[in-house]
C-alpha cells in the first residue's frame, strides 16, 4: 500500500507527458486567404506574424506565384476549387472581392481608364456572385471574416474606379454579411485616413510594403478576434 502514491504519481506524470505529446503533435488552425493583389500583398505579413500558430495559405498559380481571385465572376467559377486547396478543411476564411467588380472595361473586354465605359460588374451582380460566393463558404463550418473592400484614390488611373462605386459595394456586402452573420473586418476605414501615407504614390489602389504591413496586422487582429 506505501507504494501506491508512487505507482499515481507515476501514472499521472504519464498521462501528462502523454497530453503535452498529444497538443503538441495537434495540427494548426487553417486559414485561407481569398482576395485580389491587395490580399497579395498582405497574406506574407499574415503568413510571418501567425507562423508559430497556424498554417495560412491563399490561392497560388502553377509557376508558383500568388494567384489573383479577381472579382466576383471569377470568385463563382473558381471557389470550389480553391476551397479545396491543401486538402481544404479550414477553420477561418478571410475574404475580399470588389476592385476587380468595380473597375471601367472596354466594349472588347481590356480594362478601361474611361468613366464613361461600364464597370465590369454592376453593384447587382456583384451582390447576387458574393452571396453564392458566401453560400459555398458557410458551407465549409469554417469562421468567415468578410474585409471591406479599400479605397481608391480620386486621381487619374491607369485603370478607372471610383471611390463611390467601392463605398456602394462595400454597402451591399455589408448588408450581406450582416443578413448572414458574417464577421467583418473594415478595411476601408483603416486605410482611408492614412491613403497618403500607405498607398503608392502617385495614384494608384496598391500599398508600400509598410501599408502592406499595417492590413497585415490588421487581418491578423481580425482572425485572432475569429477564433
Amino acid at each position: 500500500m506505501k507504494r501506491l502514491p508512487f505507482l499515481f504519481t507515476l501514472a499521472a506524470s504519464s498521462l501528462g507527458f502523454s497530453l503535452l505529446n498529444h497538443a503538441a503533435d495537434a495540427p494548426k488552425p487553417r486559414v485561407l486567404i481569398l482576395g485580389d493583389s491587395i490580399s497579395i500583398g498582405y497574406t506574407p505579413v499574415v503568413q510571418k506574424l501567425l507562423a508559430d500558430a497556424m498554417t495560412v495559405l491563399r490561392p497560388m498559380a502553377a509557376n508558383g506565384k500568388a494567384e489573383n481571385c479577381s472579382d466576383t465572376k471569377s470568385g463563382v467559377l473558381n471557389i470550389d476549387r480553391w476551397l479545396q486547396i491543401d486538402g481544404g478543411k479550414w477553420n477561418v476564411i478571410h475574404f475580399n472581392w470588389g476592385l476587380h467588380d468595380v473597375k471601367h472595361m472596354k466594349a472588347d473586354g481590356k480594362v478601361s481608364d474611361q468613366a464613361s465605359d461600364p464597370v465590369n460588374n454592376t453593384v447587382e451582380v456583384y451582390e447576387r456572385n458574393l452571396r453564392e460566393i458566401v453560400g459555398k463558404l458557410k458551407a465549409t463550418g469554417a469562421k468567415l471574416i468578410f474585409a471591406t473592400t479599400t479605397p481608391c484614390p480620386e486621381e487619374p488611373m491607369k485603370v478607372f474606379r471610383s471611390n463611390a462605386d467601392v463605398i456602394r459595394y462595400n454597402e451591399a456586402a455589408l448588408r450581406i454579411m450582416k443578413e448572414l452573420g458574417v464577421q467583418v473586418n473594415d478595411l476601408y476605414t483603416f486605410a482611408l485616413p492614412q491613403l497618403k501615407t500607405i498607398q503608392i504614390q502617385p495614384a494608384n489602389v496598391h500599398y508600400t510594403a509598410e501599408g502592406s504591413q499595417a492590413l497585415g496586422e490588421q487581418v491578423v487582429k481580425a482572425i485572432h478576434a475569429a477564433r
